[in-house]
């Protein structure tokens, strides 16, 4: 026993040793990459092995509640009733921003479903090899923000399931001086909750289908139980259905659409990136489902908030929108064994949010910056040390009002990206890539020194209308014209379809032909896609359109004239 501990003490000592130099963080590079010889890449970014193509349709659908039931969609209809509207108008919101964004969820989610690639990757067809960094590290930025709130907000759950326990757990005296902005019990939640989350986030992309269910049944059940147990107390579900509208005329026409954007706005993330999880898909055909879900379950959620909230006011006298906050009233004994259930619910529900909409995508992200240091595993270290402990995350959360809009208006960055790139899989490129080429510097989509002036000329085209808006929903002393808040007050749909015309209007004109192809290439190594390479090697290439089930590829047919006998030698890659 002793000999063995002995064994490993000193195998980490080596281990660590070797970690004290950056060349210790090499990650061993992969044979089979597609990547250029001088540069550097991993599983994580390659093309997704078969044996990691493991989802299936009803994964999408534990994916989606996994992700959509929080607690920030449960309290999604408080922002739209409390600038003057009714419960109505928080319903047709909820419904058309959700169907707003299935489109770019779906065509873009199609983009991973057929070609298996990860965000990163398939964004250089569209913005070129180095342009694409941009949009990866606006993703990554805002997946760092909402990686931060969605773990404090978690802290706060699990404080619910420990006061019940012990209820002087509340009253912890605090010894941290008010400007940190925590107090000692609230720090001790939030170490608790990071530390139980984090190795969660360690799981592998491909192995989460059985937490997705789990979390879709403990919460889906807790919040039916949430809503049952509140119409009792209140004796229905009270009074907010009679709520009178507090604006009327242009004014709440105008309330409606940025209520509306809001919403959609909320989903723009998942818009931009949700190939990283589509890429695991078995069968490309479960991306569709997607445009059913994702409607559903946040109307069922939204709901639900609608009808507790309703009921509180009732029972307490006032709306209380937080399902945490709401657990926090009930201190009959039954109340209590339902307010544990409650926070133990939404301590899984947040991290499963965190899983599916943040940690994942945002170490995808670092993954193709730093292909040669980190993978997905080593990203999610960095990503969870950073969001839940560097940003102070509950600085963020109490922070002043313009900072949290201008998280929001985030979305306003990552809504032509989504655009430009279903627009160019399904309008330009007609579903047709070389996904080879995708991992080349000096490839098909490097355009003109790696960047796509089309994407950039579509991409302004959205951003800059948006901008004094933007400015002005951050700083509310800042006086900017209506017509100027009207194009932010409809910044999704302005943004995408403005992306989406500008960028097919160009790549109409201006055609970058070394990109259209007439079957997408799915597989082959340089010397054969690379045409000019071919030619200086006295290789001749001939290709041809070959059809396997419903998908087409490129067969390519090369020829090499230097065999010394004067003869020649064929063969074929698919």
């Amino acid at each position: 026993m002793v000999t063995m501990l002995r064994q490993r003490f000193e195998a980490v000592k080596t281990a660590t040793r070797g970690k004290s130099k950056l060349e210790g963080w090499v990650i061993p590079k992969q044979t089979t990459t597609f990547a250029d010889a001088d540069t550097w890449s991993n599983i994580d970014a390659d093309v997704t092995p078969i044996e990691r193509r493991s989802w299936t349709s009803l994964t999408v659908l534990g994916f989606w509640i996994s992700d959509a039931i929080n607690a920030q969609g449960w309290q999604a209809p408080s922002s739209i009733i409390a600038v003057g509207l009714t419960w109505r108008e928080a319903v047709y919101c909820i419904i058309l921003g959700c169907l707003i964004d299935v489109v770019p969820l779906v065509l873009n989610g199609a983009i991973g479903a057929h070609l298996h690639v990860p965000f990163p990757v398939a964004v250089r067809s569209s913005f070129g090899f180095y342009l694409a960094r941009f949009a990866v590290v606006v993703r990554l930025i805002t997946a760092l923000f909402w990686h931060a709130i969605q773990t404090y907000t978690g802290s706060t759950a699990i404080t619910q399931c420990i006061r019940v326990i012990w209820p002087s757990y509340l009253d912890i005296p605090n010894h941290i001086p008010e400007s940190v902005g925590i107090t000692s019990q609230q720090l001790i939640s939030h170490c608790l909750f990071w530390s139980i989350q984090f190795p969660f986030l360690l799981t592998p992309p491909h192995k989460l289908k059985a937490f997705f269910w789990f979390k879709a049944i403990v919460v889906i059940t807790v919040s039916i139980a949430t809503v049952i147990y509140m119409t009792q107390l209140a004796g229905g579900t009270g009074d907010i259905w009679k709520q009178e509208y507090q604006v009327d005329g242009s004014r709440r026409s105008w309330l409606i659409m940025s209520s509306l954007m809001s919403v959609a706005g909320s989903w723009a993330t998942m818009a931009t990136n949700v190939a990283d999880f589509t890429r695991y898909l078995k069968n490309p055909q479960g991306v569709y489902w997607q445009g059913f879900f994702l409607p559903l379950i946040c109307l069922i959620l939204g709901l639900f908030g609608i009808i507790s909230t309703s009921s509180a006011k009732v029972v307490y006298g006032e709306y209380i929108w937080d399902p945490i906050g709401l657990a926090a009233q009930w201190e009959t004994p039954g109340g209590k064994c339902l307010a544990f259930f409650v926070g133990f619910a939404w301590c899984v529900a947040q991290i499963g949010t965190n899983l599916s909409a943040n940690v994942i995508s945002a170490s995808n992200d670092l993954t193709n910056l730093f292909p040669k240091y980190i993978n997905i595993r080593r990203g999610v270290v960095v990503i969870t040390i950073t969001g839940g402990w560097i940003m102070v995350p509950w600085k963020i959360v109490y922070s002043a009002e313009s900072l949290l809009n201008f998280m929001v208006g985030l979305a306003v960055f990552l809504c032509p990206i989504a655009s430009i790139m279903a627009t160019d899989y399904w309008l330009v490129k007609k579903r047709h890539i070389d996904v080879p080429s995708l991992y080349r510097r000096h490839g098909r989509y490097c355009y003109k020194h790696g960047v796509n002036w089309r994407a950039v000329a579509a991409l302004l085209s959205s951003l800059l209308p948006n901008v004094p808006g933007l400015a002005g929903s951050v700083n509310k002393s800042l006086k900017i014209s209506p017509g100027a808040a009207h194009i932010y007050d409809m910044n999704y749909l302005y943004g995408f379809i403005s992306a989406a015309l500008v960028y097919w209007s160009l790549s109409y004109c201006f055609p970058a032909e070394d990109t259209l192809l007439e079957a997408s290439i799915y597989d082959d190594d340089s010397d054969v896609i690379d045409g000019v390479q071919l030619a200086s090697s006295g290789i001749r290439s001939l290709t041809s359109e070959v059809r396997v089930g419903s998908k087409s590829q490129i067969a390519v047919h090369y020829t090499d004239t230097r065999v010394e006998d004067g003869g020649s030698q064929a063969s074929s890659r698919i």
